[in-house]
C-alpha cells in the first residue's frame, strides 16, 4: 500500500508521505465500524503542508493560488478520495445547487409523456451544464406523513422550482407559487411569476390555416380537457375560422383529455356518424390521434384519401407512422432550456431578473395526412 501511494503521489518530503499514510489508515479503520470516514480540507491541508484556506482556494481554482500548488492539492485530494460535502457547501453559500421539479399528469404517464418528457430532459441538461442537480418533488398524496409541495421544497432546500403539467388550481400549487422560493411555470400563467409557454394561439392559427389552404372547409376539432393551453387553442381555432370565413358547426367541436386514445376514438366515431361529416379532423395531440386513426380505419375509410387528420406536438412517433402525421411541432428543447435559464437567472440575479412570459414558437410539419381538396 505504501509503495503504491509513494509511486502515485510526488512526495516532496517524508512528512507528507507519513500524513497520507495516516489518512489512508484512518479510512480503513472506520470501515469495520460501518462508518465512512470523510476526508476533510484539513486532511488535505496537513498532507500538502498548506493552510485550509489555500486548499479551499486551490480546489475552487482561484487566481491567487499558483498552478503548481493547485495541482499538488488536487492530486492529494484525488488520492485521498476527497469529495466536497454538499451540506457544508450549502451552509457556506446559502445555496444547495439543487432545483425542484413538480410534475404530475392526470394519466400518470410520468416521464413517458410525449411532450413533457422532452421538455424536462432539456431542462435537466441545461441545469446540469450550469452546475445544478434536479430532484422531483414527491406528489404522492396517499403517502403517510406526506409534506405539502412547499414543505417538501423547504425540506430539500431547493434553490428554485419548475412547475409543469399539474393541476394549477390545487391549493398546494398556489401555496408554492406564492412563497418566496424562486419559481418558473411551464404552460400556465401566474401573476408575478416567470412563465415559459408554447405559442398555442399561433400554433393553432398556423395549423388551421395550413388545412384551409389545402382546400378544407369542413374542419372539426377534438380539443383537450379544460386548461389554459386548451382555452388558448380553442379560442384561436374559432378566431382563425372566423377570419377565414369558415363556419364551424357546434357538433364539429368535441372534447377528449390529452393523450386519451379511447375518448378520442369515441369522439371521432361521433364525428364520422354525422349527416355532414368533416373532411378534416384536428386531434388534441399526436398520441390521442392514434385513437382517432383507429376509429377511421374501422369505419373502412382511408387517410388521407377519404378523410384528412392532423395532430399537435410533433412527436417522433407521429413521423414514423405511415402515412406520416401532419402536426404542429412544439419546440420542447427551447421550452426546457428557457425554463432552466430563467429559473437559474432568477436564483442568481434576482434584482435584475425581469418577470415575464417567454413565448416559444413552433412550426407545422406537413406530413402526409392532409390531402389537397379538389
Amino acid at each position: 500500500m505504501h509503495n503504491k501511494i509513494k509511486n502515485r503521489i510526488d512526495l516532496s518530503d517524508k512528512m507528507m508521505y507519513i500524513q497520507v499514510t495516516k489518512t489512508i489508515e484512518k479510512q480503513k479503520s472506520t470501515k469495520s465500524t460501518g462508518v465512512m470516514y470523510m476526508v476533510s480540507l484539513k486532511d488535505i491541508s496537513a498532507v500538502c503542508k498548506v493552510s485550509v484556506a489555500t486548499v479551499s482556494k486551490a480546489l475552487n481554482d482561484q487566481s491567487d493560488i499558483s498552478e503548481a500548488t493547485k495541482e499538488r492539492v488536487r492530486k492529494a485530494a484525488r488520492e485521498l478520495g476527497y469529495f466536497p460535502n454538499s451540506a457544508a457547501k450549502a451552509l457556506k453559500t446559502n445555496r444547495t445547487w439543487n432545483l425542484g421539479v413538480l410534475f404530475v399528469d392526470e394519466a400518470q404517464s410520468g416521464l413517458t409523456h410525449d411532450y413533457f418528457a422532452h421538455v424536462l430532459d432539456s431542462f435537466k441538461r441545461t441545469a446540469e451544464e450550469k452546475g445544478y442537480d434536479n430532484t422531483f418533488i414527491n406528489c404522492c398524496k396517499t403517502r403517510k406523513n406526506r409534506m405539502s409541495y412547499l414543505e417538501h421544497a423547504k425540506y430539500r432546500g431547493f434553490d428554485g422550482v419548475v412547475i409543469a403539467c399539474i393541476d394549477f388550481n390545487d391549493p398546494e400549487v398556489a401555496e408554492l407559487v406564492k412563497s418566496k422560493i424562486p419559481v418558473v411555470t411551464i404552460d400556465h400563467v401566474f401573476h408575478n411569476r416567470i412563465t415559459i409557454i408554447s405559442d398555442n394561439v399561433r400554433g393553432m392559427r398556423e395549423l388551421f390555416t395550413y388545412v384551409y389552404e389545402k382546400g378544407h372547409r369542413k374542419i372539426a376539432y377534438i380539443h383537450g380537457a379544460d386548461s389554459a393551453v386548451t382555452q388558448a387553442r380553442v379560442a384561436s381555432f374559432y378566431k382563425t375560422a372566423q377570419e377565414l370565413g369558415v363556419e364551424i358547426p357546434d357538433e364539429y367541436v368535441k372534447e377528449a383529455a390529452y393523450r386519451d386514445t379511447k375518448e378520442t376514438y369515441r369522439m371521432t366515431q361521433e364525428l364520422l356518424e354525422l349527416k355532414d361529416p368533416p373532411t378534416c379532423i384536428l386531434f388534441p395531440d399526436d398520441r390521442a390521434s392514434f385513437g382517432g386513426l383507429n376509429a377511421i380505419r374501422e369505419a373502412g375509410l382511408k387517410i388521407p384519401e377519404d378523410i384528412s387528420v392532423a395532430g399537435y406536438d410533433g412527436s417522433l412517433i407521429g413521423q414514423q407512422m405511415d402515412p406520416k402525421l401532419t402536426t404542429y411541432r412544439q419546440d420542447t428543447e427551447a421550452i426546457g432550456k428557457s425554463a432552466a435559464e430563467e429559473l437559474i437567472h432568477l436564483i442568481e440575479q434576482p434584482k435584475t431578473t425581469v418577470i415575464q412570459q417567454v413565448v416559444i414558437e413552433g412550426h407545422v410539419i406537413e406530413g402526409e395526412t392532409v390531402k389537397e381538396m379538389p
